[in-house]
């Protein structure tokens, strides 16, 4: 990708009067040599596989460790009840999230968006935007266009690696990607996309990659729901005119300069935090039994 600041592409829009993910797709066409067709038909093929993980998730699946499986189903019962204090949307992307989180912890087939431990929070918010508002596919894989451009910035001025960057370098620049994507599903302006990503990644700044037995399941999956409900939050803070007192090109930096500061054992090592709690050093003892 041949951007370095999400500000690069939005002035590249504005300057030709076109929407933000116009600009990325005609990026990745000159950079693989392809045509348009070509290009979107992967895009396509990418947002297809994850329509296929959500629509196969099967609550029986327990993880090799069994730390994880069944409670996407809790989650999808859950949304069922009345009165409960958050709305059908939000409600059904936590069940998404945990159910493709789980899947990736079950070994069945998923998109990592940008990173494996991220998987469910583009695809819980996508997914469910289609079901509710149903606004098209097209629409929606031209949403996974801006969240790529979003996250091939991030990927080149930090990271999106949780050994490089911690958590806030895979949750969260999943949750800034998907904020900019339903920001520009909502009708946001190329700059209020902008607003969304930083109002998400601000959120998820300092976030340490501690996983238990060293396993991409606790807190990982719960920490995708959080995720997920972040970006749809943010993008509701700038459809309603909130914008963000720091630009996103800066959040990202910041983002990059912390995880540099993180010490080793709180980037997936498993050295510290969640991941050497009595509790985890017993699932290590149950898993060497």
């Amino acid at each position: 990708m041949s951007f370095g600041k999400l500000s690069e592409i939005t002035k590249i829009a504005e300057k030709k009067g076109c929407p933000f993910w116009q600009i990325i797709i005609e990026d990745d066409m000159k950079e693989r040599n392809v045509s348009f067709a070509e290009s979107f038909g992967t895009m396509e093929k990418m947002f297809r596989a994850m329509k296929d993980a959500d629509l196969s998730y099967d609550a029986s699946l327990r993880s090799a460790s069994g730390l994880s499986g069944g409670d996407g189903a809790k989650l999808e019962a859950f949304r069922k009840q009345p009165n409960r204090l958050v709305g059908d949307f939000i409600t059904e992307v936590m069940e998404k999230a945990v159910k493709m989180g789980e899947s990736n912890a079950c070994m069945k087939r998923i998109v990592a968006a940008p990173t494996a431990g991220s998987c469910g929070i583009i695809p819980a918010v996508i997914l469910t935007y289609l079901e509710q508002k149903e606004c098209g596919e097209e629409k929606i894989i031209q949403a996974l266009y801006v969240a790529a451009g979003i996250g091939g910035v991030i990927a080149s001025a930090a990271s999106i690696s949780g050994a490089e960057g911690g958590c806030q370098a895979e949750i969260g620049s999943a949750s800034a990607m998907a904020a900019g994507a339903i920001t520009f599903l909502e009708g946001g302006t190329n700059w209020q996309i902008l607003d969304a990503v930083a109002l998400s990644l601000k959120n998820m700044l300092g976030l340490t990659c501690d996983p238990v037995a060293g396993l991409v399941e606790v807190p990982c999956i719960k920490r995708n729901v959080c995720g997920a409900v972040n970006a749809v939050v943010s993008s509701q803070m700038v459809m309603a005119g909130i914008k963000s007192a720091v630009p996103a090109d800066e959040v990202i930096e910041s983002m990059g300069r912390i995880g540099k500061l993180l010490p080793s054992c709180l980037k997936e090592t498993s050295g510290e935090g969640l991941a050497v709690t009595p509790t985890a050093a017993a699932v290590m003892e149950k898993m060497k039994g």
